[in-house]
């Protein structure tokens, strides 16, 4: 039986108290480069999944989310297609609790997440970065590592988003 997880607390000041339970990932062009993990990325989230859900979230641009999902031991939340993402990927950030979940994405069918969720990530990938997810967010990584890496170093975040 796994053990249960913890949670990742932080009190910003400005902002309050912040009880973070699960962590909603984009894939493409987030966590992942045309269709492959980015490094540094399964063993962040390894370690990240002792304190959060994790829930990856994907249009499955590349056809290659079945071997990510099996390299993280994870199932990621397919998009239904034919509709808009946008919204989609912002349902499913409400339905799991905006108020607990942090999000990380790139894109502009990310804006909408990154804005629904107590804190949202934008990341400055290869892949690009949508002015709309920049606008959307609470914060800016310069890689999908260092993202990771504020919520393993949750006093990072506070620094960040004190006012």
């Amino acid at each position: 039986m796994a053990p249960p997880r913890v949670m990742i607390s932080i009190d910003v000041p400005g902002r309050g108290a912040l009880e973070l339970a699960r962590l909603v990932l984009d894939v493409n062009g987030t966590i992942a480069e045309d269709g492959h993990l980015r490094p540094g990325v399964k063993e962040r989230i390894a370690r990240l999944s002792r304190q959060l859900e994790i829930v990856m979230v994907t249009a499955d641009t590349y056809g290659r989310q079945v071997s990510i999902d099996r390299e993280l031991d994870l199932e990621a939340t397919r998009l239904e297609h034919g509709k808009a993402e946008a919204p989609q990927k912002a349902a499913l950030v409400k339905k799991l609790g905006s108020t607990s979940t942090v999000a990380i994405g790139n894109g502009a069918n990310d804006a909408e997440m990154l804005r629904e969720a107590a804190i949202g990530i934008c990341v400055l990938e290869s892949e690009g970065t949508s002015v709309q997810a920049l606008i959307s967010a609470d914060a800016v990584s310069r890689s999908i590592t260092e993202a990771l890496d504020l919520l393993l170093h949750p006093r990072r975040l506070v620094a960040t988003l004190r006012q």
